[in-house]
This record gives C-alpha cells, sequence and structure tokens, in this order.
C-alpha cells in the first residue's frame, strides 16, 4: 500500500489509547482528539511547497522562505470531520476550510449527502480531506468524487483509525490519494464499525448515541 501512511510517533501512538479506552470522558476525548490532529497535520503538510522572500529582521535583511502558492484547503466529513478539523486549523490557521455532510444510511452502509460548502477556489488548492475513521471507506470514497467533481486535482485523506477493508476500497476507487491514518485495525465487524476501534466517534465527540 505505498499510498499509505501510517503516523507511527510514540506521542500519536499514546493519545490513540488515551480516545480508544471506553472510560475516556466527551471532554477529554475531544482534547486528546485536537491534539492528535495537530500532530497528524504537521506530518501530513511536510512536502508543502516553499518559496523565498526577503524580510527584515531586528537586525538585518536575509533571505528566508514562506509558503508558496495558495493556502491549502481542510475539507471537513460532517460531522465527526469537525472533531479533527480544530487540531488542524490549530496549526494552519489560514487555511480555508471546506464542509461535506454525509450520514452513512443503517440498513445499506452507503452514504447519503445532505451538505456541501466548498471554497470557490478550491480546485487551485491543496486539498486535505478529514474523517475520524476510515470504516467501510463509502463516506470518504463519495466525498473524494465531489472534491474531483469541484476540480480539485490534489488531494490527502487523514484519519485517526482505519480498517483494512475501508482502505481496500478506499485506495481502489482513488488511488492517486494518500491516505493518513494513525493506525490500521483488524477488521469491520458486522454493523460496519471499525474493530477494536473507538467506538462511534461522532457519538464520542459529541456526547451523543
Amino acid at each position: 500500500m505505498p499510498l499509505v501512511t501510517v503516523l507511527d510517533h510514540p506521542l500519536l501512538r499514546h493519545k490513540l489509547t488515551l480516545l480508544r479506552d471506553r472510560g475516556t470522558t466527551t471532554g477529554k476525548f475531544r482534547q486528546v482528539a485536537r491534539e492528535i490532529s495537530l500532530l497528524m497535520a504537521y506530518e501530513v503538510t511536510r512536502d508543502l511547497p516553499l518559496e523565498p522572500v526577503e524580510i527584515e529582521t531586528p537586525l538585518e535583511t536575509m533571505r528566508a522562505e514562506h509558503l508558496a502558492g495558495k493556502k491549502l484547503c481542510i475539507v471537513s466529513i460532517l460531522r465527526a470531520g469537525n472533531g479533527i478539523l480544530d487540531g488542524m486549523l490549530d496549526l494552519v490557521p489560514s487555511a480555508r476550510v471546506g464542509h461535506i455532510g454525509l450520514y452513512r444510511d443503517p440498513v445499506t452502509l452507503q452514504p447519503v449527502e445532505y451538505y456541501l460548502k466548498l471554497p470557490n477556489d478550491i480546485a487551485e488548492r491543496l486539498v486535505i480531506l478529514v474523517d475520524p475513521m476510515l470504516a467501510t471507506g463509502h463516506s470518504a470514497t463519495a466525498a473524494a468524487f465531489r472534491l474531483k467533481q469541484a476540480g480539485v486535482a490534489t488531494m490527502k485523506f487523514v484519519c485517526l483509525l482505519a480498517a483494512p477493508e475501508g482502505i481496500a476500497g478506499f485506495t481502489q476507487a482513488h488511488p492517486d490519494v494518500p491516505v493518513f491514518t494513525g493506525a490500521i485495525d483488524r477488521e469491520l465487524d458486522s454493523h460496519g464499525y471499525i474493530r477494536p476501534g473507538l467506538g462511534d466517534a461522532g457519538d464520542r465527540f459529541y456526547g451523543t448515541r
């Protein structure tokens, strides 16, 4: 899986353990997920292009570097994607933000779209698509197709956890989109949940059932 990267950092692994623990409170879950997403954003943006710029330090003029081109865009798959959006914005606060509203039909497990709001010039930007879980892969696959329909040519997908089935489905549909995840778990169960996983990410972010 050349386009799948497991971000195997000790701090990230430690924080994922906190997320998995059923005893972790809603507030703590949000806090730790935000910390993880900042760590992941650091790795996912490692190859952003730079260009030279001349600046004045308090002591002299120098040639330095800053990010080249248009600012990136982070697109959250609602609702759970917003749980890791904020941590990424902590690192890149100037990034543009888009939202794709999808929910999973409980019978077919297929995604149903109910909302789409993207920057007008998204086709000119690097897009980071975020959703905490890559389970069946249906929602992420549908969201990536919608972004491509909007003209997006350069995209990365970021999730906290992935199942082998979700990775297989997503990479087959989008072999040009790199996947970054904190861990690849054992399997999906008959209800489409990642095992051992961490439960329903949206419910744990927002204290719902």
